[in-house]
């Protein structure tokens, strides 16, 4: 399982990301990535848009199980980005053999991570659900549902590790295939597995967490392959794959703050979760809903942040300050352009989007009043997520983190238990366009601090 080196004795061949055009350069990397993560929406959203069909109370469960989803997520999303960084940016300081290391100590430690997770779902699933309702449907739902897909995550870990090897190194289209091979999977199975289609027992709540599962997987042994047979940058050997100290101490130093910013997110809606159904269950199906919509806007962003991270880790770590600042830019100008679109969307077709979820007539005036309320924070947070990612990749993920603590947990949480306390529930989603306005100020005065740092270093 090893890739081949160069001939002995070649010079080292200049890496795309500190030649080519900026412009060209981020739209070459983002654009794949941006689809990578709207094929990624999708996994969650066709399960939800199946699962409504069946009932309330099973769309409930698929809704209430999201912040045990986003743990998952967190962990491997954030161990990814820590890979990216350390990848990236050694290679950029032309250090070979800390690149393997990054590869090869990261794909350890995304097994780790689904021995955990596995632990979790068979485990801890029902407790967890009991902890937020008592109604019986949606514990069973709920218990199913985040057992198989935490019991069987293997394929999510996987595929976020080998998915990011390969856009660390610039070939973000093969990881856009291999993440376009798994959700197809997930929508040609979400029906059949379901509903019991074609000869297929019908397996309801169970049967979308079977088919993401199924997605996972393929899309994670497809990742390998490619890795394998289509990047020279890295070298991937089974003896290495083992824990390294210095690799993982990179890689943590820069993905634990993702973790924790991303596992806040977890907290977040936990809480939102049991503020909203002390009003109504129809209320967490509105919010559920709106996380579901509102990843079909945040996800390109994510993608577009993807595309610029290793661009700036490696200008950075080749000491081309110019790069670094256009590609902040350029990314930051993109970001609230499609945040803009989002917010638009909402504003105009909230009914019709609230509709792909089979809303009921309970639910669908509680959707509307909650898209158009929530949606303006769509302006600030493009500026916000991109901002934090710039500090991630310069090696300042604490000012992420704070950012993060401090949207979500410092403000969100509290003014929307403050809110609640009215008797209105349209109150309470005020407290999201209310926690990004102290996110914006705080990611312009880190971004700031950031970017000076990097001329300083680099002698600007």
């Amino acid at each position: 399982m090893e890739n081949k080196t160069p001939a002995a004795g070649a010079a080292p061949q200049e890496n795309k990301m500190g030649v080519l055009p900026v412009g060209r350069l981020l739209a070459g990397m983002a654009i794949p990535m941006m689809i990578s993560m709207l094929v990624q929406a999708l996994y969650n959203v066709v399960d939800s848009v199946f699962v409504a069909r069946i009932s309330q109370d099973a769309f409930n469960a698929v809704s209430l199980a999201f912040p045990l989803q986003n743990l998952m997520i967190a962990v491997g999303g954030g161990t990814a980005v820590g890979i990216n960084a350390l990848l990236s940016r050694s290679l950029g300081e032309k250090r070979q053999d800390m690149a393997d290391k990054a590869a090869n100590t990261g794909i350890f430690l995304a097994f780790c991570s689904f021995v955990v997770f596995a632990f979790i779902g068979i485990f801890l699933a029902r407790p967890f659900f009991l902890a937020q309702t008592d109604i019986t449907a949606i514990v069973e739902y709920g218990t199913d549902y985040a057992g198989i897909c935490l019991g069987c995550s293997v394929g999510l870990f996987s595929q976020f590790c080998f998915e990011r090897l390969l856009q660390s190194t610039g070939r973000t289209t093969l990881a856009m295939t291999t993440q376009l091979i798994g959700a197809i999977t997930n929508i040609i199975l979400d029906p059949i597995l379901i509903f019991g289609l074609f000869g297929m027992p019908r397996m309801e709540v169970s049967g979308a967490a079977a088919a993401t599962v199924a997605g996972q997987i393929l899309a994670a042994v497809m990742a390998v392959i490619l890795n394998i047979k289509c990047n020279p940058d890295i070298h991937i050997r089974l003896r290495e794959i083992r824990w390294n100290r210095a690799a993982a101490r990179e890689i943590y130093r820069v993905g634990i703050p993702s973790i924790i910013m991303q596992s806040i997110s977890s907290i977040m809606t936990f809480g939102v979760n049991k503020i909203l159904i002390s009003f109504t269950d129809a209320a967490t199906a509105a919010f559920g809903a709106y996380f579901k919509l509102q990843s079909f806007i945040f996800m390109p962003v994510f993608g577009l942040n993807n595309g610029m991270v290793p661009i700036i880790s490696y200008n950075y770590g080749a000491a081309r300050l110019d790069r670094v600042k256009k590609t902040v830019k350029l990314t930051i100008c993109t970001a609230v352009g499609i945040m803009t679109l989002g917010f638009a969307a909402f504003q105009l077709l909230p009914g019709t989007l609230l509709q792909l979820f089979s809303a009921s007539e309970v639910m669908l005036p509680i959707g509307i009043v909650a898209l158009r309320i929530i949606s303006p924070h769509f302006l600030l947070a493009g500026f916000d997520i991109i901002a934090g990612s710039v500090c991630q990749a310069i090696g300042n993920p604490f000012y992420s983190l704070v950012i993060s603590v401090c949207r979500q947990l410092v403000v969100l949480l509290p003014v929307a238990w403050l809110l609640a306390q009215t008797g209105r529930l349209g109150l309470v989603w005020l407290a999201f366009p209310i926690s990004e306005c102290a996110s914006l100020l705080l990611s312009t005065i880190f971004l700031r601090r950031t970017m000076r740092s990097v001329e300083a270093r680099l002698g600007a």
